[in-house]
């Protein structure tokens, strides 16, 4: 199911019956978990305004708190990994193997410091006696971030196991779980530490 211009011998073909989608990159499952991981953190958000809504004044004086800085570096952090994870991508298609395995080991490393800088933010909240049961802002803020964080380690992980993977398909498959972990901190930052 890969949708690059070159196929290795042991990339499938696309499923013709699956129509459009047979032509997603990567394996269609993992679509359906990035959908279905797209839908709870949407819900979470929405959860997030609608509570906010309530007590707008107390949300806005817990955001202040937060360091934009610091969401605003994991923000390049995260996008530039990415931007590393699909150069693997096309260096898997051109067959530079070796290229492949130094551009996801880069964009690995990319995520280890954005949990690195996601962990100090934790930190100084703590160190300053904000915690999970602060108020209704950090109780979503916790629980959000810290959700996304573990989606986090688990890319790492896929990203690291694909420095082994041969086959096209599997590395569009384990890149695109890495794109949507990037894709949900890019809603994330912008409503939890901008929106006012």
């Amino acid at each position: 199911m890969s949708g690059g211009l070159s196929r290795q011998p042991s990339d499938p073909q696309p499923r013709d019956d699956w129509g459009v989608l047979g032509e997603l990159p990567g394996d269609l499952m993992m679509w359906v978990l990035i959908v279905s991981e797209l839908l709870v953190f949407g819900a979470a958000l929405i959860a997030f305004l609608a509570v906010r809504t309530t007590d707008p004044a107390g949300f806005a004086a817990d955001q202040l708190l937060l360091d934009r800085t610091e969401g605003a570096v994991n923000t390049m952090v995260l996008v530039t990994s990415g931007l590393c994870a699909a150069l693997a991508v096309i260096a898997r298609k051109e067959g530079r193997l070796r290229s492949k395995r130094v551009w996801l080991f880069t964009a690995a490393g990319f995520g280890v410091v954005f949990l690195i800088v996601k962990g100090a933010e934790y930190w100084s909240k703590a160190a300053a006696g904000i915690d999970i049961e602060t108020s209704p802002f950090f109780t979503f803020y916790y629980l959000i971030t810290g959700f996304h964080a573990a989606h986090v380690i688990a890319g790492i992980l896929i990203l690291i196991l694909l420095a082994w993977a041969d086959s096209v398909r599997t590395m569009e498959t384990g890149v695109a779980f890495w794109h949507m972990v990037d894709l949900v901190w890019v809603l994330l930052f912008p409503i939890i530490y901008l929106l006012r």
